[in-house]
């Protein structure tokens, strides 16, 4: 059984479009107007996502449902794993009181909340982005946050928010790798031009992240500080992209940043220390007595789970490394490329009766193309399974017995349980959406958007990353999509590079709105039960932030097209 998708069942565009948006609707409407628990809402999008994948679009029930389990399967093995085992190695953390240590390092850094927010979820996140990404920094510095003294609603909201500039390299450049393979365009550019567009909202999100938190007044008197933060990032996010390579932006940035913030707060303080109205007004000579001190040796333990983190996630990211574990390790068959070359590596199993079932057409794509469904049981090389080593090797060093670590392994998953089920439901909704056109079709309604294209095609990656939570799956889902209407409209040279960027560039932005990471920062923050409040209260934040996006990128295609990378212009 073969089956082609159809971009207009119902003989009308707009008409098409509002019933493609209907597991949206329901989901956003679930969430934050009746207020709906999150896993409930993602159990109802998704089943909304099959009736009307069935029912107006035609599709087939038997692909229609099994493109559900497909995507949810994927979820589990590259989201979900990553966010347990995150979590796992932050509650081995605490278990160990280690953590304590950790934010009496920070406190002692600055007591001022604002400052705080800054080198925790910006700083901190983007490191954590870098390395492992899908959901993790939220969980891990919105539960850093919590312990500092932050209020559990204000650590989940204000990480969803600072998690938006480093998404375009996460977990070792996925995203941008992945826009480089479902378009056919140079990596090399695409990466330049991602660049060139998210370091300048990296200098506007840290002074925005103070501003979600405290009053204009209250910002400014800060102003020197998230300079240097937002400075040091975006210089060194662009110096990355654009001269070195895609794998290691974030965590160069991240680290970076973080350094040379640390540095700065040696010599700069505010006049002002800023504290949440419950706490007493304190002046920094009388925070820093307040703070128990460590040694360095003790500091430099406390961290120490978060470096092993590190390690092992940039080896589990080394294709050298990955390609012989997987080969090793992998269940495999062998499969011929179009150009008759073996696929390298384990080839994956293809999901029974999806894959090369459901076919693209114009115009999506160029010529009919069925569309892959294809499973890679990596379960040794998945990043979730380097964290979760990463986890267990630093409950060793700590000290902990097999036993224990177990315990806490299940308390992680019993407080996770319902993340779990809508991070999984969400990628299920996302993959029913992607074989049956209903993303497509909502995509499509912004490509009649003529010369303002450049501006709602930024949408088209925000409506990506709002649908599947990730940038690399919005890249996946759009990035084919944007090049062959960039061509078509060919509103400048090079515009289908500009444009395929923009997509992941726009789609950091829905990052903060979508289940899964409200999900994730709800988990890890206890607040369960309060996702529609938080996304109610992050959603006009990520449009705003996706505008900004959407004129930068207005600048490059109609004022500064020179500087839109072409493969001549790109310094190596």
């Amino acid at each position: 059984m073969t089956w082609t998708q159809v971009y207009d069942p119902l003989g009308h565009w707009w008409l098409s479009t509002l019933v493609a948006a209907l597991p949206i609707i329901v989901l956003l409407g679930l969430l934050a107007g009746l207020r709906v628990r999150a896993h409930l809402c993602a159990v109802a999008g998704a089943s909304t996502a099959v009736v009307v994948a069935i029912l107006a679009f035609g599709m087939p029930a038997r692909l229609a449902v099994t493109s559900f389990f497909y995507g949810s399967a994927f979820g589990l093995l590259k989201i979900v794993w990553i966010v347990i085992a995150a979590v796992f190695l932050y509650d081995i953390s605490v278990e160990t009181g280690q953590f304590e240590i950790m934010k009496q390092s920070v406190a002692a850094i600055t007591p001022d909340r604002r400052l705080q927010l800054l080198l925790v979820a910006f700083c901190f996140g983007a490191f954590i982005e870098g390395s492992a990404g899908f959901g993790a920094p939220v969980a891990i510095a919105g539960a850093f946050m919590i312990g500092l003294g932050f209020k559990p609603f204000q650590a989940a909201a204000l990480n969803l928010i600072a998690n938006t500039a480093p998404v375009a390299w996460g977990a070792i450049g996925t995203p941008v790798h992945t826009l480089a393979a479902v378009t056919a365009l140079s990596e090399s550019d695409l990466n330049a031009m991602i660049g060139r567009i998210l370091p300048i909202t990296a200098i506007i999100v840290p002074f925005w992240l103070v501003r979600a938190m405290v009053s204009w007044k209250e910002t400014f008197e800060v102003f020197p500080a998230i300079l240097v933060v937002g400075g040091s990032f975006a210089a060194t996010q662009w110096f990355w992209a654009n001269h070195m390579d895609s794998n290691l932006v974030d965590i160069a940035a991240g680290v970076v940043s973080m350094v040379a913030t640390l540095v700065f707060l040696r010599f700069w303080q505010p006049k002002k220390i800023w504290r949440f109205a419950d706490e007493q007004a304190v002046t920094a000579a009388e925070a820093r007595d307040s703070v128990k001190h460590f040694s360095s040796g003790q500091i430099a333990k406390a961290w120490m789970p978060f470096a092993i983190l590190s390690v092992f996630v940039l080896v589990w990211g080394l294709p050298t490394v990955k390609l012989a574990m997987n080969r090793a390790t992998t269940p495999s068959f062998k499969v011929v490329m179009a150009d008759g070359k073996v696929r390298p590596g384990p080839a994956g199993w293809d999901w029974p009766y999806l894959h090369g079932k459901v076919f693209r057409t114009t115009p999506v794509v160029q010529k009919p193309t069925a569309e892959a469904a294809r499973f890679d049981f990596n379960w040794l090389t998945a990043t979730g399974t380097g964290c979760f080593l990463a986890a267990l090797f630093a409950g060793v060093i700590l000290g902990l017995k097999p036993g224990k670590m177990f315990q806490i392994f299940g308390r992680t998953l019993v407080r996770l349980r319902f993340a779990i089920v809508a991070m999984t439901c969400m990628l299920g909704l996302g993959y029913v959406t992607r074989y049956s056109g209903m993303d497509a079709v909502l995509g499509l309604a912004f490509t009649r958007t003529g010369w303002l294209f450049p501006f709602f095609g930024t949408f088209i990656g925000w409506l990506g990353v709002a649908l599947t939570g990730s940038d690399t799956s919005s890249n996946a889902l759009f990035g084919g999509l944007q090049k062959i209407t960039a061509q078509q409209l060919n509103l400048t040279p090079h515009f289908d590079i500009l444009m395929c960027a923009t997509n992941s560039a726009g789609g950091v932005m829905g990052k903060m709105i979508d289940a899964q990471s409200i999900c994730i920062a709800t988990a890890a923050t206890n607040q369960v039960g309060n996702e529609g409040s938080i996304f109610r209260f992050v959603f006009w934040h990520s449009v705003a932030l996706a505008a900004i996006v959407g004129i930068i990128v207005m600048m490059y295609a109609y004022v500064f097209p020179q500087f839109i990378p072409s493969g001549l212009n790109f310094i190596h």
